[in-house]
């Protein structure tokens, strides 16, 4: 099989898109054979507003029901795949829309949320972001993982501290997840993951997505696909060829005023951190180039059964055991 054969064949997620909805991203989403996509659909939002996020989510899907269909089993990726669309998971970014509510958890389940952040950044009623002194995973928190748990929604802790990281992978019966997370053994930043805690979360069952986020990467905002294929290859040899796979995390289609409001604590407070121009590794620019990744990793020596785990098998096989289904 050659790699766009290869690329057209398999089963191609994305565990992080934080871009743009609109038509364009889904037909796009197409270019790239993208099979589903874990799609941000809160951040900074409560209850309500994430609910009104999630209604006009349906809407445009419903529009564009040509493009894509909604994801809330790993059937439902399969299915996606036979019918040439994508499939969206909705996901969250932060437990803040969760509030103070337990029973909120299962309501965003019954909603179609499949993968939900702990924290955002900073500290929550959950936890502690990664851009803050760390109190581990709160007594509430605890209630909250044992909830996602048991309706079946995945715990990712990509933008989570380090204390309430571990607490969590101890504490949850299923597994978790670093979504979109690049390793500091590569690049020193408060957004990666050092090695022992890569380490950890898969020697424990979870999963690693391995982002492309330009900021997070060696080179910046002068990186290629191959510097992206490097931070894979690290990760994978970290963690082993079955707890890996890609989350992008593609902003495509945002301006200034999107990551000035994500940057800023709830939004709007103070700033976290500044991301400078953001360009994403050249070869992987936008969606539609996803077949480039599988070429990429193919020329980077990858096998075909390797390939085909990172781009999207080993993401089906964890979700089903967090979901169930």
């Amino acid at each position: 099989m050659n790699p766009a054969e290869l690329h057209n064949d398999a089963i191609v997620i994305d565990g992080l898109i934080i871009a743009k909805w609109n038509r364009e991203l889904f037909e796009d989403m197409r270019r790239g054979k993208l099979t589903a996509a874990n799609c941000t659909v809160s951040v900074w939002e409560g209850f309500q507003a994430t609910v009104n996020n999630i209604v006009a989510s349906n809407k445009l899907m419903a529009e564009c029901s040509d493009l894509v269909r909604p994801v809330r089993t790993t059937a439902d990726i399969t299915r996606a795949k036979e019918e040439g669309k994508t499939g969206i998971i909705y996901g969250f970014q932060n437990a803040h829309a969760f509030e103070d509510q337990i029973g909120y958890v299962e309501v965003f389940k019954q909603l179609g949320v499949g993968i939900v952040q702990l924290c955002y950044n900073t500290q929550n009623l959950v936890g502690t972001g990664c851009y803050e002194r760390d109190g581990g995973l709160s007594g509430f928190g605890r209630e909250i993982v044992a909830e996602m748990n048991r309706v079946g929604i995945m715990c990712d802790l990509s933008h989570v501290g380090a204390k309430t990281s571990e607490e969590v992978i101890l504490e949850s019966q299923k597994p978790v997840c670093y979504s979109h997370c690049l390793p500091s053994g590569l690049k020193e930043h408060p957004r990666n993951k050092s090695d022992e805690e890569l380490k950890f979360i898969a020697d424990h069952g979870g999963f690693v997505g391995v982002t492309m986020f330009a900021p997070f990467l060696k080179k910046g905002i002068d990186s290629t696909i191959d510097d992206y294929c490097e931070a894979i290859e690290y990760v994978m040899n970290l963690v082993g060829e079955d707890a890996i796979g890609i989350g992008t995390d593609f902003t495509q289609g945002h301006g200034h005023d999107f990551f000035e409001w994500l940057t800023h604590d709830k939004g709007y407070a103070r700033r976290l951190t500044s991301f400078g121009k953001i360009v994403n590794p050249l070869g992987i620019r936008t969606v539609g180039e996803f077949p480039n990744l599988t070429e990429a990793l193919l020329k980077r020596g990858f096998s075909e059964t390797q390939v085909r785990k990172v781009m999207g098998e080993n993401w089906v096989r964890v979700l089903k055991d967090v979901w169930g289904a």
